[in-house]
């Protein structure tokens, strides 16, 4: 997500020697699509990017959309696709939460606040769809990046076959549990609208939700179908978080971890069916799980991580050679050269050496390093699978 920051040429956030390096790597791993950062909004919650993208409507640092630049012009070098996501459903990159602040006279709330706990946050959040002063911000912020022209190659986004395509958000919630199903109307709304303001400027270009499934959709397959069919997507998402959800016990995996893998199966299963419904070809854009016994460090080890992705692609494999709808995967997340920077393994303002790890998390928790063998091993065989 991180290489517009590292693409800037700004000395507080800017690696281009890092990038192009991360880059070669990932290609010479067989990595060639990326989900990218498309937008960061300037917050006033604790746990958010700093610097970002935009605040209230306005572009603060231009340096960042020309790193975007940069990355989509050496990506194109390397024959890779781009998935770019623009907004937020969390707050590590200001998201809507942050839009919300915006038009509501400076209200927000913390994720993880002891005194607003869940599921006060995503209540909260949820608001973003059927506030229509906050989401026009958006679609206006939407609109001038599809018509941005790469400063680099001269070619406008909305017709660079670089970009995949644009995500409306990550993982965008209509809130939580039954008492959120009254936000369905606006929530499938919003999909619908954004999709079709992004199909105006960029017809040639896909159009995904950015959802994580059924567990992020009121845990209902009807929110999750009303999502997808009739509005202007092209395919299907899901993200698969086995510790989140309580499929896995990182302190425990001898015990946990068979558990976590028929959880994933299940959910691998359910979500096929529902692409079948579609008639849409789905991808697992994020899924992990933690390095051995929850540690940060590089150096540390990954056995059930390896093994569990080594499932995950099996059920691509599966699919792929069976003509189902299950097509692909992004997992979360390449670290690849970067490294925590302080013992405690929290990312602070002013830190430039960004890992997979966003903001809110311990740099480390999920990322893929470059010197991750044993998994970039796995990821190699997938990928030499795929090709055949």
């Amino acid at each position: 997500w991180f290489a517009p920051y590292i693409g800037s040429e700004s000395a507080d956030i800017g690696d281009r020697p890092r990038l192009q390096r991360e880059l070669d790597f990932l290609k010479k791993t067989g990595i060639t699509n990326l989900r990218i950062l498309g937008a960061s909004e300037r917050s006033p919650l604790d746990n958010s990017l700093s610097p970002a993208i935009m605040h209230k409507g306005k572009i603060e640092r231009e340096d960042i959309f020309v790193g975007l630049d940069f990355t989509l012009a050496e990506m194109a070098k390397r024959d890779m696709k781009a998935v770019i996501f623009l907004s937020n459903f969390w707050e590590w990159s200001g998201g809507m939460v942050t839009y919300l602040s915006w038009v509501n006279g400076g209200e927000y709330i913390n994720l993880g606040d002891p005194d607003q706990p869940w599921p006060a946050f995503a209540l909260f959040s949820a608001q973003f769809y059927s506030n229509w002063e906050a989401v026009d911000m958006y679609h206006r912020y939407v609109s001038n990046l599809l018509e941005r022209r790469n400063t680099i190659t001269g070619k406008l986004y909305k017709e660079d076959p670089t970009i995949m395509s644009w995500q409306l958000a990550n993982e965008p919630r209509p809130g939580d549990g039954e008492q959120s199903r009254e936000n369905l109307p606006a929530y499938y709304r919003w999909i619908k609208d954004t999709a079709k303001l992004i199909k105006t400027h960029a017809p040639n270009q896909l159009v995904s939700v950015g959802s994580e499934g059924t567990m992020g959709c009121l845990e209902m397959d009807e929110c999750y179908l009303g999502a997808h069919a009739g509005n202007g997507i092209d395919y299907a998402t899901f993200h698969m978080w086995p510790k989140n959800w309580g499929w896995f016990d990182v302190q425990k995996p001898e015990e946990t971890f068979g558990r976590a893998v028929e959880k994933a199966r299940a959910y691998i299963e359910k979500h096929e069916g529902l692409a079948n419904q579609l008639n849409m070809p789905i991808v697992l854009e994020e899924f992990g799980l933690e390095r051995d016994l929850g540690a940060f460090a590089p150096e540390s080890s990954t056995k059930y991580r390896n093994d569990f992705y080594r499932f995950v692609f099996e059920q691509i494999n599966r699919s792929v050679k069976s003509g189902g709808p299950f097509m692909g995967s992004n997992f979360w997340a390449w670290g690849g050269f970067g490294e925590a920077l302080h013992d405690d393994a929290k990312w602070r303002p002013g830190d430039k050496t960004f890992v997979g790890d966003p903001p809110q998390e311990p740099q480390g928790l999920n990322s893929v390093f470059a010197t991750d063998t044993g998994t970039l091993d796995v990821i190699n065989t997938h990928y030499r699978n795929l090709a055949q």
